[in-house]
């Protein structure tokens, strides 16, 4: 699935409370580090521990006005100004986005994950068994909601096809985030909902390569399972403060990694992904091929 390092990056305004929680956490890494001032001293500070200060700094917790005044000041920020654009960011950061309606139905995992993908430029996914979320139908969505019993669709499953379609607004929006997916050909074939909902499926996929934001490539049987061994998810932020973050979901929860390591081995394995897969002129052939079987 993104340095500055000045104070006056505190004005960025990415998309999304999880995002902002990167950013600050990322502003009050540097301002800790340029202070020469430890986790641990930072922790006792607000009265709490490293660990706290680590999950803080990683934005992997709400931020609460009085820790990061009492951050700022044990870092030497003094002037009213910059605490004030700080304290804003706090403020927003902590409001909810538009996916806390569907809190109920999400884990807490996955609502950072919708958070971040708001914020996002960039996505590259790839996918092993399922078309990815951003471009499912809403019948294909709900087939796979409902367990491949979309004929006893109860509310909660329809709440989750709602959320999914929801998310795909950020492709339509001004502005909108490159999507870059690779799927299996086995998808193709797998029957999500019967042959009627996976035809519709795939005319979508036809229908979306010709937007010039969305590419779209098959990796063909031959060669699947040597780039990847599962699927993943690689967000990329405009914003210098935050980090790609590679997303892989399990089916106990999520892993958000963002070490450079990580980061470059994904990189790589998303470009081997890329160059093994058809073409996305040939992958709207397999398209068209795929649709004539059915």
């Amino acid at each position: 699935m993104a340095t500055a390092d000045s104070h006056s990056s505190a004005n960025v305004r990415p998309g999304g409370p999880t995002a902002l929680r990167i950013v600050l956490g990322a502003q009050l890494r540097r301002l800790r580090e340029a202070a020469d001032i430890s986790r641990a001293e930072a922790g006792f500070a607000i009265r709490g521990s490293e660990s706290k200060i680590s999950r803080l700094e990683l934005g992997r917790v709400g931020l609460k006005d009085r820790d990061v005044a009492d951050l700022l000041t044990m870092y030497g920020i003094t002037e009213q100004a910059e605490r004030d654009l700080f304290l804003e960011m706090v403020a927003r950061s902590n409001q909810p986005g538009w996916w806390h309606r569907y809190s109920d139905l999400m884990p807490d995992w996955f609502q950072d994950y919708v958070g971040l993908e708001e914020a996002a430029s960039r996505i590259l996914t790839y996918e092993l068994q399922f078309v990815p979320g951003l471009l499912q139908t809403e019948d294909y969505a709900r087939a796979i909601s409902s367990r491949g019993r979309p004929e006893v669709a109860d509310k909660a499953v329809e709440q989750r096809v709602t959320l999914r379609m929801r998310r795909q607004q950020i492709l339509a929006r001004p502005g909108a985030p490159r999507l870059w997916a690779v799927i299996d050909e086995s998808v193709l074939y797998r029957p999500i909902g019967g042959v009627a909902v996976l035809r519709g499926q795939l005319e979508h996929l036809l229908s979306v390569t010709k937007q010039k934001h969305i590419t779209l490539q098959v990796l063909p049987y031959s060669l699947s399972g040597y780039a990847a061994e599962g699927s993943f998810a690689m967000l990329r932020f405009d914003e210098p403060e935050l980090p790609d973050i590679v997303y892989i979901e399990h089916g106990g929860g999520a892993l958000y990694l963002d070490r450079s390591k990580e980061l470059e081995l994904y990189g790589r394995m998303f470009d081997r992904l890329t160059v093994d897969a058809h073409t996305p002129d040939r992958t709207r052939q397999v398209l068209i091929k795929r649709l004539a079987e059915l």
